[in-house]
């Protein structure tokens, strides 16, 4: 193995001699290349690494083309080097996001105002009204992104839209298609949507056409078990809007896969908070299309249209059209604007640690503790007290339906996997405490109040990755996985017949997204890695209702909430104009 090649994973190395193989050559610089591609990134931006102006001589390979070539790499002008399938994800991303976001569609504006009114009676005169914004900019053209951190009213918003729509359609049909990324997710939204659905001062014809199901995108793609989907460009999906929830959740592929699968005229709505963690995958889509960490201007037109429909002066006028497609809501309805929780959090995700730390650290309300996090010999014993108090009372449950959603009430959170802190680690601590009071048995497997999170998609059995179940035996002693399901009851299913699982009393940051808890604990590792941003401190804090507690120590608190989360791709550039 070459120094080279040392620092780089098996999968990387492999990757770079076959590439140098097609090209037929060892070149160092194409080899270099080639071990870069991959990382976690839609593209690796050859200007920032190595010696200036060293990959200038790629195009010369083969195996390296300009954009639109069919080459195994593809380079671009600003020096970006990408697999072929991740510049054609792109690609074929930003095409349809800036097509869809030119589509104006015309209104009935009479129609409109009245409909804003009387689903938007809220509005403080003088004030300006996010949700009314959004449901303005979300009927008047193809594209709509609604962003806003957690309790500021998004999915109650998309109702409302959805109601707006159905009143412009005029009875005309409307094929709606609501999906999300997790079967968790779906369930999520599902239950929101039936709740605000029924509380809209609307129709009864128009509430009745509201659909009800929420289904996973890969559902909703047709995914089969080659990982091909049944809708493409060639067969694309029958519907005429397309709403898609958590949507910092979804991967460039996947989101690239969704939009060539809408017909040219089919609107699409993605709703989610730009400040969370990015997917787990390749690329950071919501966080580029919502162009974070800079503001954009409305545009002249539809200021205009927002004074005349919703009675609202919005901020000075730009120049950019998609800008007119991204609207970010402000107002938290879940926490008040002196909440330890929205306060801490707002200023982690602007990069304030000292200011957030010392705001978790003052808070004497109980909203916020700061715990200098023990010792891994005394993690055991300080775990103790929060683990019998978030875990016992559903444990002590005979109900199914009451035990998960008892379950859901507390969830330790990692920022990583492996390691003294890491989930592994301590699954198996808790499993420990509980044993010893007498509230588990894990002698077995499969014991009395297991959770388990499921972590491959099944969709035979309608299992998602990222759906949690709960172990409760059958009277004779037979035990069963109990999930909640989308009509609001539980189902049941033989451990044997389970897709990949893990159990999950404590879960990584990244799996917690999509999923909401009344408590939460988090673990802040004191590795001081990548992977360990702000927005992942602002997501974990963002999973809690009622209440956060954070172990770590201060120094690598300060260096966490100092980093951004940097996804490289082009994405931004082609829809800004901003690399």
């Amino acid at each position: 193995m070459t120094a080279l090649e040392r620092d780089y994973r098996e999968i990387d190395r492999h990757f770079a001699t076959f590439i140098c193989r097609l090209a037929g050559t060892a070149a160092e610089e194409l080899h270099r290349a080639a071990l870069l591609v991959g990382q976690g990134h839609v593209c690796v931006d050859l200007t920032t690494v190595g010696p200036d102006g060293w990959w200038h001589g790629l195009a010369e390979f083969p195996v390296v083309g300009t954009p639109g070539a069919f080459t195994p790499l593809v380079l671009d002008g600003a020096g970006r080097l990408y697999l072929h399938r991740y510049w054609r994800y792109e690609h074929d991303l930003a095409a349809a996001v800036l097509h869809k976001g030119g589509q104006l569609v015309t209104l009935d504006e009479a129609l409109l105002r009245a409909g804003l009114d009387r689903l938007f009676p809220d509005t403080i005169p003088g004030e300006v009204d996010w949700q009314r914004v959004a449901a303005t900019a979300a009927v008047r053209t193809g594209f709509a992104v609604i962003s806003g951190g957690p309790g500021t009213g998004k999915t109650s918003t998309v109702v409302k839209i959805l109601a707006l729509l159905l009143e412009q359609a005029a009875g005309r049909p409307l094929a709606v298609a609501l999906a999300a990324p997790t079967g968790k997710a779906a369930v999520r939204l599902q239950e929101s949507i039936r709740i605000a659905r029924e509380r809209l001062d609307v129709a009864a014809e128009v509430r009745e056409r509201i659909p009800a199901e929420v289904v996973t995108l890969h559902r909703l793609l047709g995914a089969g078990g080659s990982g091909r989907f049944r809708h493409d460009r060639e067969n694309p999906l029958p519907h005429d809007l397309v709403v898609v929830d958590e949507a910092s959740m979804v991967a460039l592929p996947l989101m690239a896969r969704l939009v060539t699968a809408l017909k040219p005229r089919c609107r699409l709505i993605l709703l989610g908070d730009r400040d969370q963690l990015a997917s787990v995958e390749a690329g950071a889509v919501l966080g580029d299309i919502c162009d974070t960490g800079r503001g954009h201007s409305f545009s002249p037109a539809f200021v205009s249209l927002v004074t005349r429909v919703a009675a609202m002066e919005l901020p000075a006028t730009g120049a950019e059209p998609l800008a007119d497609s991204l609207v970010i809501l402000r107002k938290s309805y879940r926490f008040a604007p002196d909440s330890g929780i929205a306060v801490a959090s707002r200023l982690i995700s602007a990069g304030e640690g000292s200011e957030a730390l010392s705001v978790i650290k003052g808070d004497s309300t109980g909203e916020l503790v700061w715990r200098d996090a023990p010792a891994p010999q005394a993690l055991p014993e300080a775990l103790g007290p929060l683990v019998m108090a978030g875990f016992a009372p559903y444990l002590r449950t005979g109900s199914p339906l009451e035990a998960l959603a008892l379950f859901d009430r507390f969830r330790i959170l990692c920022a990583v996997r492996h390691g003294p802190y890491g989930v592994e680690e301590v699954n198996r601590l808790v499993e420990a405490v509980l044993a010893r009071a007498g509230l588990i048995d894990t002698r077995e497997r499969w014991y009395r109040g297991r959770p388990v999170m499921v972590t491959a998609n099944d969709y035979q059995l309608r299992l998602f990755n990222g759906d949690i179940g709960i172990v409760i035996p059958d009277p004779d002693g037979t035990p069963k996985v109990h999930f909640p399901s989308p009509d609001g009851g539980v189902r049941q299913l033989s451990p044997l017949r389970l897709p990949p699982h893990e159990t999950v009393y404590a879960m990584t940051v990244h799996k917690s997204q999509g999923s909401e808890f009344t408590k939460v604990l988090m673990l802040l590792s004191y590795a001081d890695t990548e992977i360990c941003t702000r927005e992942l401190i602002y997501t974990g804090m963002t999973r809690a209702r009622e209440a956060v507690e954070l172990w770590g120590d201060e120094s690598s608190f300060l260096a966490t909430v100092s980093r951004r989360v940097e996804r490289r791709s082009g994405l931004r550039e082609a829809l800004w104009g901003i690399s």
